[in-house]
């Protein structure tokens, strides 16, 4: 019964897998839309087409964050595959006792 309790916690994180995932993307894409915006913004207001031919402290700072979060995505997949791997470590832990 003991070993149930287990198996059962090991598959109830791949719920929160699921939704700690699905809270990363609607972060990120909320994060993207208000960078955006920001530079469209910043761009207007220093009279430039867009956000590389502006030079302003806004433009340019807007253009550092940008930059930053855009290596965010690149990192996902690996925690992704890393979680992953632990739940499958711990599943094989789990029946590998039998």
């Amino acid at each position: 019964m003991k070993s149930l309790a287990k198996k059962g916690q090991v598959f109830d994180q791949l719920g929160a897998l699921g939704i700690g995932v699905a809270t990363l993307v609607i972060i990120m894409a909320v994060t993207f839309l208000v960078l955006a915006q920001t530079g469209a913004q910043a761009a207007t207001l220093d009279g430039a087409a867009n956000l590389s031919d502006c030079g302003s402290t806004a433009c340019n700072s807007t253009k550092v964050l940008t930059s930053a979060a855009a290596t965010i995505p690149a990192w996902v997949p690996l925690v992704i595959l890393v979680a992953i791997g632990g739940l499958i470590l711990s599943l094989v832990a789990v029946f590998g006792k039998r």
